[in-house]
């Protein structure tokens, strides 16, 4: 990372991580520490509004589904205790309806998983101004078809036949893309 880009973050470089995948969590931490932030992490809505009250931070990367609820809480806690804070929602399943939603309460940006480091870092380091740059490996068509299918799915409490209704697909055709490996 660039001397530059370091010193844009500024004097505070408090940085809060909330996403429940605690794998990829401990990743990020790791990636944004060596970019020069401060990273504390929390598993949870809970745990992440808790940590925006008490310690409100100058960043945040906040996971929209989480265990225990929906990521944009601890979005407008974030906003009500500190407004300046830069706040990038990331998701595995992006819908404009949610972006949408995360920008009106305050998001500063919104990545679909997987973005990596150097995507969110460009996106809490945007200004107003300027749009970051595209994802150096944004998903694919197919790939966002197949997460737009899972997250159905998944709302509909893994029922092919109910899924297949909604998404207006035959429920065979559906159970051959859910049989399938998800594309790259």
């Amino acid at each position: 990372m660039a001397e530059a880009e370091m010193q844009d973050i500024g004097e505070d470089k408090s940085l809060l991580l909330v996403d429940d995948d605690e794998p990829f969590l401990k990743r990020l931490s790791r990636a944004m520490e060596k970019r020069g932030f401060e990273p504390e992490c929390a598993g949870s809505v809970a745990a992440g509004k808790a940590i925006a009250t008490a310690r409100p931070p100058a960043f945040a990367v906040v996971d929209l589904r989480l265990e225990d609820g929906n990521g944009l809480d601890v979005v407008e806690v974030l906003r009500e205790k500190r407004p300046d804070c830069r706040v990038v929602v990331l998701t595995g399943y992006g819908a404009i309806a949610t972006a949408v939603a995360a920008v009106k309460i305050g998001a500063t940006d919104y990545l679909s998983k997987p973005a990596d480091a150097n995507d969110i870092t460009s996106a809490l380091l945007a200004t107003q101004d300027e749009l970051p740059p595209p994802p150096e490996n944004p998903m694919s068509a197919d790939r966002v078809r197949w997460e737009h299918i899972q997250r159905v799915y998944e709302l509909c409490d893994r029922n092919v036949s109910e899924t297949a209704r909604r998404l207006n697909m035959h429920r065979r055709t559906l159970q051959r893309i859910l049989a399938k490996r998800s594309p790259r």
